[in-house]
């Protein structure tokens, strides 16, 4: 039986990866796919970890090769999630979370029909422009453009299947957990997993 595909999108800023991290950390059976991208490490950032990094001139192959399941342009960087990694990972009936933004999710969901998409909502504007002043990674200017293409990011919303507003981040979190365990409990699955059970109790 094949995994759920779930994709969690946000604005920058919104807080998605580090709800994804505290997601994977504490529910069984959830992996993130590692992204590829060309931008440089932040502070902290792994190879392969939190991104696999590559050159552009190498992102480009990968893509004319189509490696990748979905990849875009964002913020002067390309980012794209690997096919073969995914799909390996679904079909040992694992569940995959791809954190990707609006582009990324809208060709996903072409090549995984029955995928379940999650869209991040800071609780308001202020907030949002607080945390991305809070982490000291950008520029004023950067900022002001961070806000201005959130508002274009979040304008797609509708194309997602649930919204999750990250005001406080022990709701936002138990809501993202709830939404995993009630994919996985969707009687389509759960016929599928509980067969002998059913058998029994109909004979």
């Amino acid at each position: 039986m094949f995994g759920n595909l779930f994709i969690i999108a946000a604005p920058s800023g919104a807080g998605k990866t580090s709800l994804v991290k505290a997601l994977v950390s504490s529910v069984t059976g959830v992996y993130f796919s590692v992204s590829h991208t060309t931008r440089l490490p932040r502070l902290g950032e792994q190879d392969g970890v939190d991104y696999h990094f590559v050159d552009e001139e190498v992102f480009k192959v990968m893509a004319q090769a189509g490696a990748f399941l979905e990849h875009a342009r964002v913020f002067d960087h390309y980012y794209g999630t690997a096919y073969q990694s995914v799909s390996e990972l679904l079909e040992q009936g694992l569940d995959v979370i791809l954190e990707i933004d609006w582009q990324g999710g809208r060709q996903v969901r072409t090549r995984f029909p029955n995928s379940t998409s999650i869209f991040i909502l800071p609780p308001s504007q202020q907030a949002l422009e607080g945390r991305l002043n809070l982490r000291g990674q950008d520029k004023g200017t950067v900022i002001a453009r961070r806000m201005r293409d959130a508002r274009a990011e979040i304008s797609h919303y509708s194309e997602f299947d649930y919204l999750i507003v990250n005001e406080e981040f022990r709701t936002a979190l138990e809501d993202l957990s709830a939404i995993i365990r009630s994919q996985r409990l969707l009687r389509q699955r759960q016929e599928e997993k509980l067969k002998s059970l059913l058998y029994e109790l109909l004979a």
